[in-house]
């Protein structure tokens, strides 16, 4: 049961952290003119990896 609750976490903070890093790409490119970034990226990298590892465990 704790599985399913950690999976359906994981899957939930993985699609919020895409939908921020689309939301903010507007202020992403702005930022990125002024020789700045917003680490988006690793977010959403560490989630995805989450995700995979959430994934490959269910039997």
């Amino acid at each position: 049961m704790r599985s399913h609750v950690r999976r359906a976490v994981v899957v939930v903070l993985y699609q919020l952290s895409l939908l921020t890093g689309i939301i903010m790409l507007p202020l992403a490119v702005g930022v990125r003119q002024l020789g700045l970034t917003i680490p988006v990226h690793r977010v959403v990298e560490r989630l995805g990896d989450a995700y995979e590892r959430t994934s490959t465990n269910q039997v």
